[in-house]
């Protein structure tokens, strides 16, 4: 079954989707940062169909969040590497492990992995920090504000529509919190 295309979609998270969004696109870039890069070993790791691993690497070739490497000329052979735009992505994946660590071992004994800093040995974190204030945030205190308007803006019955017209209706933006039921005070 074909799956609608998200590239028109007025949402920055909507087209990350479209690049990163498959299934195995996370695992690929996980076994890739962890010096896991030719084909075989990819595949034998992940369980994978080879036509659907050439499909995914394909992919992320395309839009440059991997690279690939030459390691062999006769016959040639390649390895795939993480480019500056697919390490940008590591943050991300970090906080889908944390989120993975919290809400899919509910009962059972730790999380599977631990990344730590190499220097200091101590376990990273991932978090949203306000740039100016330098201090962790939960996401009552995030707000969503209209960036740079879209050339398109989605109509009535688009994708997009209604979160773009909630966005555009409130002036002091729309709080991140999802409608949670902590005591705002």
């Amino acid at each position: 079954m074909k799956r609608t295309s998200l590239n028109d979609h007025p949402c920055s998270i909507a087209r990350s989707l479209e690049v990163v969004g498959e299934w195995w696109t996370p695992l690929i870039l996980r076994d890739v940062s962890y010096g896991l890069r030719r084909f075989g070993d990819l595949q034998e790791d992940l369980g994978i169909s080879a036509n659907v691993l050439a499909d995914r690497l394909a992919t992320l070739v395309r839009e440059g969040v991997l690279e690939t490497r030459v390691y062999q000329e006769r016959p040639e052979r390649r390895e795939y590497v993480l480019s500056e735009k697919g390490r940008e992505l590591l943050p991300a994946l970090l906080a889908l492990m944390r989120w993975g660590d919290r809400w899919g071992w509910e009962g059972e004994a730790g999380a599977p992995v631990r990344v730590l800093h190499q220097d200091c040995g101590h376990e990273v974190s991932v978090g949203v920090r306000c740039e100016c204030c330098a201090r962790e945030l939960e996401a009552h205190e995030l707000v969503a504000v209209p960036g740079e308007p879209v050339a398109h803006p989605p109509r009535r019955g688009e994708p997009g529509y209604l979160s773009g017209a909630r966005l555009y209706a409130e002036p002091r933006g729309v709080t991140l919190d999802g409608g949670s039921t902590r005591a705002q005070g």
